[in-house]
């Protein structure tokens, strides 16, 4: 196999505050929000990540979509180039309507990051890894 391009499909509840959370959060919109998703690009690859009201994703899952709010589902990590730029993020997540999972850290040797989850749930690592 050779796919074209990879993207994400995630559930939500609320067009209107996803859209103004990854807005605050700078993330470049990709094509204008309608009535059932919000879409956005992210990092210098062009990740796509569509954010679909719940009730429009079900039927293409073909089965249940787990509640972000109280299961893990799946971790983005977002590449930071400092440490500096993952504590600059850390700030940024609860104004616009996120939450901290867990505060930036050092971990191991080289690696420092922090987890947060937007108002769906839906977890996000910010991470910097020396020499990367």
């Amino acid at each position: 196999m050779n796919p074209k391009k990879i993207w994400a499909n995630m559930a939500v509840n609320d067009l209107e505050r996803t859209t103004a959370f990854y807005t605050q959060l700078g993330f470049k919109p990709n094509g204008t929000p309608n009535n059932a998703l919000t879409s956005f690009i992210i990092g210098e690859n062009d990740f796509i990540i569509h954010f679909f009201l719940r009730d429009a994703l079900k039927p293409g899952m073909k089965g249940e979509i787990a509640d972000a709010q109280t299961a893990n589902e799946i971790i983005c990590t977002l590449s930071a180039g400092s440490k500096d730029e993952v504590d600059a993020w850390s700030k940024e997540v609860e104004p616009a309507g996120g939450k901290i999972v867990s505060p930036p850290e050092a971990f191991g040797a080289g690696y420092y990051g922090f987890v947060f989850a937007d108002p769906d749930g839906h977890r996000f690592n910010v991470f910097y890894m020396e020499g990367l």
